[in-house]
C-alpha cells in the first residue's frame, strides 16, 4: 500500500467519522436552542404590540365615549358653532381643561364637523404626535346631539413606554424619542438604527449583534429589539462543552496517529528541517541527500526540492546581475544626455559611499546610499534638454522645471519592484537642513540620512565640475562653500565627516581627485 494511502486511512477516516458525528450533534442542539429563543422573542413582541392596541381600544371604548357625551361640553360646543367668538371659545376650552383634570388626559381638542380646529390645541390627529419634546397618543370620538354631528373630540395622553417588557425604541423621522434600553445614548441608537429600512434588520449596538422589528404609524416607528448575542449565550455554552469533548477525543487520536507514523514520517522530516535551518545563516537553499528516507514520496520530494533550489539559485544570480546592470544603465543613460555631467552619478555615488563609511554606515544601508546616489538625478529624464543644457542663467519658470526632477524621479522608480529603499534618496536629496529645500521643505533629521549624504556629495561634484554656465571651481573653494553653508543648507555632521575625508591624502587620491 502506498504511503499516501496509508496516511489517508490512518488520519482522515477517524477524524472524519468523529467530526461528522460531532457536527451532527452540534447542529441538532443549535437548531433546537435557536428555535426556542426565536419563539420567545416573537411572543414578547406580540404581547407588547397587543398591549399597545388594547390601551388604544380601551380609550376609544370608555373614556372617549364618556367625554363625548358630556352635556356641558355639548352645550358649549353648540354655542360656539352658533356664535363663534373669543368668549365662546374660552368657555369650551375651560370645559376641556376641566375634563382633562377629572379624567387624567394630557389635553383635549375640538374640531367642527368639517375638521377645522375650534378649541384646544391645533394640529391634533389620531395616532402618535409630538407637542414640544413630548410624545402623545391621540384618539378621537364624534360629538353628536341627536342625529346632528357637532364636531370631533380628540383626546391626547402621554405615550407610556413602561408597558413594554422587551427592549423597544420609538423614532420619529430617524430621531430617537424614547427608549427603554439602559446604557445606550440616543446618538448610539440613532447611528445603529440608521441603516435599518422599513422591515426587519440586523445591527450592531454596544459591540453586540441585535435584531429589530418595526411597527410604523404616521411618521413614527416603534422598533422592538432583541440581543442576538445574549440569546445565543446558551448555545455557545453548549458548543463549548461539545467542542471540549471533541478536542479531547481529537488529541487522543492525534497522539495515537503520531506514535504510529513517527518511524515513517517524523525522522526524515526532522532531517529535512535541520538542513533547512542551515539556510538561515547562508541565505541559500540546501541540497538534500536522496537517501534521506526509504519512503518513496519523501525521496521524490527531496529530489524535486534539489532541482528547484538549483533553479532558484540560478535565477537569483541572474536577477541580481540584471538588477545591478539596470541601475548602471539608468545612471549612464542620464549622464549621456550632457557631456558636462558625464560620470556625475558615478562620482556622487563614490563620494556618498566614502562619507557613509566614515559615519559608520555599512551593509544594506551602505548599499542604499550607493544605489540611491546612482539614481538621484534620474528624474532629470523628464527635464527638456533646452533647460538642462542651457548655457545662461535659468529663468524662474525653467528653475521650477528643474526643481520638479526629484518628484519625477520618485514617480519613475516607485512602480519598479525592488527600488523602494531608494525612493527617499531620489526624492529628498535637495532638502536643506534649515527647511528651505525642495520638494517638501523638510527640516533637519526629518530627511533620511542617505538623502542628506547625497546632498553634500552632489553639491561638491556640481561645484568642482564644468557646467554650461560656468567653469568648475577647485577643491579648496568648494570645501569653503560647504563649510559656510553647513547648518543651513547641509547637515553639519556630514560636512564635518567630508572635511575629515578630504584631510586624508589616500582618500583624496582615490575618491576626491576624480571628482575634482
Amino acid at each position: 500500500m502506498r504511503f499516501r494511502t496509508r496516511a489517508f486511512l490512518l488520519s482522515f477516516l477517524p477524524f472524519a467519522l468523529l467530526l461528522t458525528g460531532s457536527f451532527r450533534a452540534i447542529q441538532s442542539l443549535v437548531e433546537s436552542t435557536v428555535r426556542s429563543g426565536l419563539r420567545d422573542s416573537l411572543r414578547a413582541n406580540d404581547l407588547a404590540i397587543s398591549r399597545l392596541r388594547s390601551r388604544s381600544d380601551l380609550q376609544n371604548s370608555r373614556f372617549l365615549k364618556i367625554a363625548g357625551e358630556n352635556a356641558s361640553l355639548k352645550a358649549g360646543l353648540q354655542l360656539l358653532l352658533l356664535n363663534p367668538g373669543p368668549e365662546a371659545r374660552r368657555t369650551v376650552e375651560d370645559q376641556l381643561q376641566e375634563l382633562c383634570g377629572r379624567m387624567g388626559f394630557a389635553f383635549l381638542s375640538v374640531s367642527d364637523p368639517s375638521g377645522k380646529p375650534i378649541a384646544g390645541p391645533e394640529g391634533v390627529k389620531p395616532g402618535l404626535m409630538m407637542r414640544g419634546s413630548e410624545v402623545y397618543q391621540v384618539a378621537s370620538v364624534p360629538v353628536d346631539q341627536g342625529d346632528e354631528n357637532l364636531g370631533t373630540l380628540s383626546v391626547g395622553e402621554r405615550f407610556d413606554f413602561s408597558g413594554f417588557t422587551t427592549p423597544a425604541v420609538l423614532l420619529h423621522d430617524g430621531k430617537v424619542l424614547m427608549s427603554n434600553l439602559s446604557g445606550y445614548s440616543r446618538e448610539e441608537l440613532e447611528k445603529a438604527l440608521g441603516a435599518c429600512g422599513a422591515g426587519e434588520c440586523s445591527l450592531k449596538l454596544g459591540g453586540q449583534s441585535w435584531i429589530s422589528l418595526p411597527l410604523e404609524s404616521d411618521g413614527f416607528t416603534l422598533r422592538s429589539l432583541q440581543n442576538v448575542d445574549a440569546a445565543s449565550a446558551p448555545v455557545r455554552l453548549v458548543l463549548e462543552r461539545v467542542f471540549l469533548m471533541v478536542l479531547i477525543a481529537a488529541l487522543l487520536v492525534a497522539l495515537l496517529f503520531s506514535v504510529m507514523s513517527a518511524q515513517s514520517i517524523v525522522r526524515p522530516i526532522a532531517a529535512m528541517i535541520r538542513h533547512l535551518k542551515k539556510a538561515e545563516s547562508t541565505g541559500l537553499l540546501p541540497e538534500f541527500r536522496t537517501e534521506i528516507s526509504r519512503v518513496r514520496e519523501i525521496r521524490e520530494l527531496t529530489a524535486s526540492f534539489n532541482q528547484a533550489a538549483g533553479a532558484i539559485q540560478e535565477a537569483r544570480s541572474n536577477l541580481q546581475r540584471a538588477y545591478v546592470g539596470f541601475v548602471g544603465t539608468l545612471a549612464s543613460a542620464l549622464d549621456a544626455r550632457d557631456r558636462y555631467t558625464a560620470g556625475h552619478s558615478r562620482r556622487v555615488s563614490d563620494l556618498s559611499c566614502a562619507i557613509a563609511l566614515a559615519l559608520g554606515i555599512t551593509g544594506e544601508r551602505l548599499e542604499e546610499v550607493r544605489i540611491g546616489a546612482l539614481l538621484h538625478d534620474i528624474g532629470k529624464i523628464g527635464v527638456p534638454d533646452s533647460v538642462l543644457q542651457k548655457a545662461g542663467r535659468l529663468t524662474g519658470e525653467e528653475f521650477a522645471i528643474v526643481k520638479a526632477h526629484p518628484e519625477i524621479g520618485r514617480r519613475i522608480l516607485e512602480g519598479v519592484t525592488g527600488f523602494a529603499p531608494y525612493l527617499d534618496s531620489v526624492e529628498l536629496h535637495h532638502e536643506n537642513w534649515d527647511g528651505t529645500g525642495y520638494p517638501w521643505g523638510q527640516r533637519g533629521l526629518e530627511t533620511p540620512i542617505a538623502a542628506r549624504i547625497i546632498h553634500v556629495a552632489d553639491a561638491y561634484d556640481a561645484m568642482t565640475t564644468d557646467r554650461p554656465y560656468r567653469p568648475g571651481m577647485n577643491k579648496e573653494e568648494a570645501l569653503v562653500i560647504l563649510r559656510r553653508h553647513a547648518g543651513r543648507q547641509f547637515d553639519p555632521a556630514i560636512v564635518d565627516a567630508f572635511m575629515m575625508l578630504c584631510a586624508k591624502p589616500s582618500v583624496e587620491q582615490e575618491v576626491l581627485a576624480g571628482a575634482a
